[in-house]
């Protein structure tokens, strides 16, 4: 470490000194630093410029849609009875819709009768076993239980215990949010379908694979749920509500057990038939006395009422049928939102004013032709009056039945069916909306003024980039002003130092070869003639459609469009407009090629914002100048430690000189 004197004996500014004599040693350091930051201004400007490029690159994916000159617009010859849209693959034609005799229409279920004799009391957000049914939904003893399972292997065994193996024809069984049917352990289950082995095994016809998710709605015979006490907690609260059947047991930490006798009443006793708590069937709350001991583990087991029904629906996809297992503990609106989510097909609706319940499916249309598109079976199904053996396209005891039905109608003189009142034909999107015999006219045609408004908006984005690039090469150069130096900011205001960079900045990229080579190909794109079987002579090239280039010289080659022109060739020849673009060697395939060429070239020069130095041409010479200005800067350290040693010694020689004097002084005074 260099031990710095400055100036106590000479007097002398020594740290004025050595930066003085270091400012003009640090002229070429200064003027490395000022080479990189150009380099980086203009690293900077060129990622700028290729970043506009991606987004014309972008569009010019866009532009090769067809969807950009086949714009389609539909008359009808009257609303009223039928509408209609086009999509771009419809073609420009014309159809005659006559003798609508039916329109589609959703099967629908009513009951005929109120689940409910005190219709204004009954209230379907409480549980079904505390309301009043007319027909009682034939409550039985069990759970009802639902478990999921995430495959993790092909072919992974999924097995259920504590099940109710009878009940199976009641449980319901997804994979992947879709329905498999449960059927009899022989034959082997076909594709979507699943056994259930006497131990609890399900078997499934389609192999399950990794990934899949397997859901299953079953009865158990009862449920046991286990608390461990903190030695204070005197309350206990099960998960479910309504139960029944309750037995309680405890095993402290030696593992004795202890039974419980639950009483009718809810009363807890133990052996000596005192009361130490109460359970309350209603609510699932448990209460003990006093607080049982810590860590001792409760067992409580007990079972609840639940019913069920199956719903058989016939769609647009195939037949669906699911079970559903109804809790006593659930509310009529639980069950209705268990249905109409479940992918069944249908909306279940409850009235509130008669007490009756409705299904509707969700799509219209006849697909079961032997009968219903719709079947309600099972207990639930009785009790809330939905449940349809025995009916046909008309009524039986129960519901009142209106039978899904297809659309007839003649379609360009072919007498036809629709399951739905809007469908689709070459591209062209109906809607019936009414019956009628006289024929209405739906006529598609080229939307004229969607296409021009996509070519000019494209016209408008390629001008607009040429306006940037065109100024960011032509921007002048102004070589006296260099970046600034640290030295040179510290006398600048910060105004100055403002105005001082946007001049340093300016014509970093003036004249650049690769930006001024894609402007003049870009131009050569446009006004070459595209040679393509689709393209007719007449259209070849843009300046034949009204599309040319500025007469102005200061506008940079920007394209100026003749509307009425453009429009005029856009409804002559719609095929010719779109092929001149998007076609075969079209104008857009030109640009894009040229676009992506001068993009890759940018990206070699100064790479983008995931780039490494070593990885572009200026990141390579950041690297260089960064090396140079390490080794410089160290050199000059040395050298400014060298003054200040050359300094120093002279402070202490000027210090040792006056010691001597005054010593010389003072041996000439004591000689007198």
């Amino acid at each position: 470490m260099v031990t710095r004197i400055t100036g106590l004996a000479s007097g002398m500014d020594i740290d004025s000194m050595v930066k003085q004599l270091m400012t003009a040693a640090k002229v070429p350091l200064d003027k490395l630093k000022q080479q990189k930051q150009i380099l980086e201004w203009q690293r900077d400007d060129y990622r700028d410029m290729n970043s506009a490029l991606l987004d014309f690159r972008s569009l010019l994916t866009q532009m090769k849609l067809t969807t950009n000159y086949r714009a389609r617009q539909v008359a009808s010859s009257d609303d009223s009875k039928v509408t209609a849209t086009a999509s771009s693959a419809a073609g420009l034609t014309s159809y005659s819709i006559s003798n609508v005799t039916q329109l589609a229409s959703a099967e629908t279920i009513a009951a005929k009768n109120s689940i409910t004799n005190d219709a204004a009391n009954f209230d379907p957000t409480k549980s079904l076993q505390t309301q009043s049914f007319v027909t009682n939904p034939n409550w039985k003893t069990g759970v009802v239980e639902t478990q999921t399972f995430n495959v993790t292997s092909d072919n992974q065994t999924i097995s259920l215990t504590n099940i109710y193996l009878s009940t199976v024809d009641q449980w319901s069984v997804k994979v992947n949010g879709k329905t498999y049917k449960i059927v009899a352990s022989d034959p082997a289950p076909g594709t979507n379908e699943v056994q259930v082995a006497a131990d609890g095994t399900l078997k499934f016809g389609t192999p399950l694979v990794t990934g899949d998710t397997v859901k299953v709605d079953y009865i158990a015979p009862n449920r046991t749920e286990s608390f461990t006490s903190d030695g204070s907690t005197t309350t206990y609260q099960l998960s479910r509500t309504l139960v029944g059947n309750v037995s309680i047991t405890t095993t402290d930490t030696n593992n004795n057990v202890t039974a419980y006798t639950v009483n009718s009443d809810g009363s807890i006793l133990d052996s000596t038939n005192a009361v130490i708590g109460n359970i309350d069937y209603t609510t699932g709350k448990i209460t003990f006395n006093n607080p049982l001991a810590k860590d001792t583990k409760l067992d409580v087991t007990f079972t609840q009422q639940y019913s069920s029904f199956s719903i058989d629906s016939w769609t647009s996809k195939g037949e669906v049928k699911q079970n559903f297992l109804v809790q006593g503990s659930d509310s009529l609106n639980t069950v209705i939102s268990k249905v109409n989510s479940s992918g069944v097909g249908v909306n279940m609706f409850y009235d509130s004013f008669s007490g009756k319940m409705s299904v509707v499916r969700t799509e219209t249309g006849d697909f079961n032709s032997a009968g219903l598109d719709l079947q309600i079976t099972g207990d639930f199904a009785k009790a809330i009056s939905l449940e349809t053996n025995g009916a046909d396209s008309g009524s039986n005891s129960y519901v009142n039945v209106q039978e899904g039905k297809n659309a007839k109608f003649t379609l360009n003189g072919l007498e036809t069916e629709r399951t739905s009142n809007t469908f689709t034909v070459n591209g062209v999107n109906f809607t019936l909306k009414q019956t009628f015999d006289s024929p209405v006219t739906v006529s598609v045609t080229n939307d004229s003024d969607t296409v021009y408004q996509n070519i000019k908006n494209f016209i408008d984005k390629y001008n607009d980039l040429i306006d940037k690039i065109s100024k960011k090469t032509s921007e002048e150069r102004y070589r006296d002003y260099p970046p600034l130096t640290d030295d040179q900011r510290e006398q600048l205001t910060d105004k100055q130092q403002e105005q001082w960079e946007e001049k340093a900045k300016s014509g970093l990229l003036r004249n650049d070869p690769i930006l001024t080579g894609l402007l003049s190909k870009m131009r050569t794109n446009f006004y070459s003639t595209v040679q393509n079987d689709s393209v007719s002579a007449n259209y070849n090239q843009i300046a034949k459609i009204g599309i040319t280039t500025s007469s102005n010289f200061l506008d940079g080659g920007k394209l100026i469009i003749d509307d009425a022109k453009l429009k005029q060739a856009i409804q002559d020849d719609p095929t010719s407009v779109e092929n001149l673009f998007r076609g075969d060697g079209g104008i857009i395939q030109q640009l894009y090629d040229t676009v992506n060429n001068a993009m890759s070239q940018l990206k070699d020069k100064a790479g983008n914002s995931y780039s490494t130095n070593q990885q572009f041409s200026i990141g390579r010479q950041l690297d260089d100048i960064d090396k140079r200005v390490t080794d410089m800067q160290n050199s000059l350290d040395d050298l400014e430690n060298r003054y200040y040693n050359q300094f120093t010694a002279m402070e202490q020689a000027i210090q040792q000189a006056n010691q001597q004097s005054l010593y010389l002084t003072q041996m000439l005074s004591g000689g007198n």
